[in-house]
């Protein structure tokens, strides 16, 4: 099937960029690898090509001053009654969309994309676009494997004994066992209809792009940053 559409779709992308860092100060511009972090996802969003703009929804004049450096304007300061750490991704992205389209124009597609989504690259996100084009899905997302079977985990009791959450598994065989795979936390793209009615990426209206495990990154500790800044440093003398 041929994926490009005769009308072309107009698609925004969303960066939730929130400037309460507890664990890692200031992690959304943080340099990584010589470059602020969300540096590293705007260069991947503007050589997609068929976004027509970027948003990044931040309460944050630091991020925002960073971003319009990089080329990026920041139109609005998110409001601090959806700036809380218990505030949902799907919140922010609607809150964006509706703006955008209260104010700029119509959207078809939104893909909200973490600024913390180093090792997305412009061709995942272009496989997404031909995925929600061609085939219809609401939302497609990123996801990846665990590196073990999850039937085999266990946890410490309050006795702190170890016991398995399925024992019935236990001298199953790997290779009979259910692969399973868990959301990669670097971008959603969805329609506009799924966005404003934030319905969960887990339904039978998603569908995904799998990633390789060593892209599945999710930073949210130092560990965690020294770990990708590592990979990231690799990655880019391999390329």
């Amino acid at each position: 099937m041929i994926w490009i559409m005769k009308n072309k779709p107009n698609i925004i992308a969303v960066i939730p960029a929130r400037g309460g860092s507890k664990r890692i100060l200031n992690k959304n511009i943080r340099n990584i690898c010589g470059k602020p972090m969300i540096q590293w996802v705007l260069e991947e969003l503007k050589k997609t090509k068929f976004i027509k703009d970027i948003i990044v929804s931040t309460d944050s004049h630091e991020i925002k001053k960073t971003v319009e450096t990089l080329g990026i304007k920041v139109p609005f300061l998110r409001p601090s009654n959806i700036s809380d750490d218990f505030t949902s991704t799907s919140v922010v992205t609607k809150h964006a969309l509706k703006w955008y389209e209260q104010n700029i124009s119509k959207v078809d597609y939104v893909i909200t994309i973490y600024p913390t989504a180093i090792f997305t690259s412009h061709n995942e996100i272009l496989m997404a676009y031909k995925k929600i084009i061609n085939e219809g899905w609401e939302t497609v997302f990123t996801a990846t494997t665990f590196p073990f079977p999850i039937q085999r985990a266990f946890f410490l009791n309050k006795k702190n004994l170890i016991q398995m959450f399925q024992p019935e598994m236990f001298y199953k065989r790997s290779q009979d066992l259910t692969e399973a795979y868990h959301d990669a936390g670097q971008f959603y793209f969805s329609n506009t209809h799924a966005v404003l009615n934030e319905t969960p990426a887990f339904s039978d209206k998603a569908s995904i792009i799998l990633l390789p495990r060593h892209k599945a990154i999710d930073i949210d500790t130092e560990e965690d940053f020294i770990f990708a800044e590592k990979l990231l440093g690799i990655s880019n003398k391999i390329n």
